[in-house]
């Protein structure tokens, strides 16, 4: 179907706005978005519809539309119901691109104009289903919180005979009619397929990526149906393509649900790194949705590899034994606040949930690799020095070859226990003695006298390594030195003070 057929739809009553000379392109589909970038569900020669939901200033129109025309749409039709126009910055930019624009009637639904040229493209059965479709893109951007996967997949399976459900990597069924296959073997066939989509013979059903493209296997969501894709028709196989494509937004919308508990989630493990005091952090655990009178253990992971923070933090939370915890990113790692039953409970073996858990994820990680911290068990008072503890031995793991490795708090026999478990007043009060002095004259001379005291204790006090770690000469870092000593008042030479230097560093 070509664009200037859009034309003769007397019931739509579309306007060209620009783009004369390009009417001849074709259409395959029709797709409705309100993502300022949606080029990662679009597979070219769709008509976008738009209501400009995504547009809050006129630069967003140039981000939009080049997303729309590296995807290869065929053209955009688009009506702002809340300003009664179309921008006119939408408009050039859609001239730049060469991106038809056509102009929707306040009083024809987006619905509508799918429902018309769907049954042009595929007829009625498919305008059908293309309807539900779009409602549940509708429902997706929020006018529906959590509805719409369920309902499009059940009324798959009604109109079609066609049972499809949505998992995680980790077989958890995200979506889809009752009796699902066992979700631990669909797992192992999606993380383990060496082509995707897959036949897994075993259960019966035919495996597709949801956003192979843009994100790690171990972080990704499935789509699971019945039967074997390569004997389906070509309409069938075009619709699995379709669910991907909303499980896809589906998940995105998730995530954006998630985004407060997310920035609640990061401030409050950030606050709790901070040394914040109790009246601070026991706030945020309320609003984080935690009890500030439970007992909890800290969990650090990192990637090894090509595995991302974000999708780190999202494998994280995947895997803990406790639904829903609370996840942050720190740099490159991610922290989980998992919260333990009171006592007189059985407290469930967190290092040994995950550890289980993510053996399971690793025939996905695909050359990459996670390390894995967990504190001891610790009031909500102690959550500082529980991090800490998870983050020391998180970076013991980070020293040993498996795929995925998990330590345990018990595993540390080293000065990192003692330094996470000291009050925070008595680590604070170290801390300054010794380094304030430092960091007074360094902000002032930029000395780099930190840096330099850090460098010379790691090299055992050499002074050749230190001054070579640093590009210095020797008696620029003996210069440095002897100044450290002035104005702390120790001796380098000494181990105690040594130890002390080393330990406050530590702490910092």
């Amino acid at each position: 179907m070509k664009l200037r057929a859009l034309l003769d739809m007397p019931e739509l009553r579309l306007e060209v706005v620009t783009g004369d000379d390009l009417l001849d392109r074709a259409i395959t589909w029709v797709v409705t978005t309100d993502l300022l970038d949606p080029g990662r569900y679009l597979g070219g020669r769709e008509l976008v519809l738009t209501g400009l939901v995504w547009r809050s200033e006129p630069a967003d129109s140039e981000v939009f539309v080049r997303a729309l025309a590296q995807a290869g749409v065929s053209a955009l039709a688009a009506w702002d119901l809340a300003t009664g126009t179309i921008p006119g910055d939408l408009v050039d930019a859609c001239r730049r691109h060469r991106i038809p624009l056509f102009k929707v009637p306040e009083d024809v639904a987006f619905a509508t104009v799918t429902e018309e040229v769907v049954r042009h493209l595929s007829g009625a059965r498919a305008a059908d289903l293309t309807a539900v479709l779009d409602r549940h893109r509708r429902l997706v951007a929020g006018m529906s919180e959590g509805a719409g996967l369920g309902a499009v997949l059940d009324l798959v399976g009604r109109d079609l005979g066609m049972r499809c459900w949505v998992l995680t990597a980790t077989g958890r069924v995200v979506a889809g009619p009752p009796g699902a296959p066992d979700g631990a073997a669909l797992a192992r066939a999606f993380l383990t397929a060496p082509r995707l989509p897959h036949h897994a013979a075993a259960p019966g059903v035919s495996i597709f990526p949801v956003a192979e493209d843009t994100t790690s296997r171990v972080a990704d969501w499935f789509v699971a149906c019945e039967g074997d894709h390569a004997d389906w028709p070509a309409e069938r196989r075009a619709l699995t393509t379709e669910l991907a494509a909303i499980a896809a937004l589906e998940r995105a919308r998730l995530d954006d649900r998630l985004s407060v508990e997310g920035r609640l989630a990061q401030e409050l493990v950030r606050l709790v790194v901070s040394a914040a005091a109790a009246d601070e952090i026991v706030p945020r655990l309320e609003l984080a949705g935690l009890d500030p009178h439970a007992s909890y253990v800290a969990v650090a992971a990192a990637g090894r590899g090509t595995l991302r923070p974000g999708e780190l933090r999202s494998v994280l939370g995947e895997v803990m034994p406790v639904p829903r915890p609370v996840v942050g990113l720190l740099d490159d790692e991610a922290v989980a606040l998992v919260p333990v039953p009171v006592s007189g409970e059985a407290a469930p073996d967190v290092a040994a949930s995950v550890q289980t858990a993510l053996d399971a994820l690793a025939p996905g990680l695909a050359g990459a690799g996670i390390t894995v911290g967990v504190s001891d068990v610790v009031g909500a008072g102690e959550l500082r020095g529980a991090v800490d503890e998870a983050r020391y031995a998180r970076r013991l793991a980070s020293g040993r070859t498996d795929p995925v490795c998990v330590v345990r708090h018990d595993e540390l026999a080293t000065h990192v226990l003692l330094l996470a478990t000291v009050p925070e007043d008595v680590r604070q009060m170290f801390q300054v003695r010794l380094l304030d002095p430092l960091r007074k004259y360094d902000e002032v001379h930029k000395a780099d006298l930190i840096r330099t005291l850090e460098t010379f204790l790691q090299n055992s006090g050499s002074w050749t390594k230190c001054a070579e770690q640093l590009h210095l000469h020797v008696n620029s870092v003996r210069y440095r030195i002897q100044r450290i000593q002035d104005l702390t008042g120790r001796d380098l030479t000494r181990l105690e003070d040594r130890v002390d230097f080393f330990l406050a560093l530590r702490l910092s």
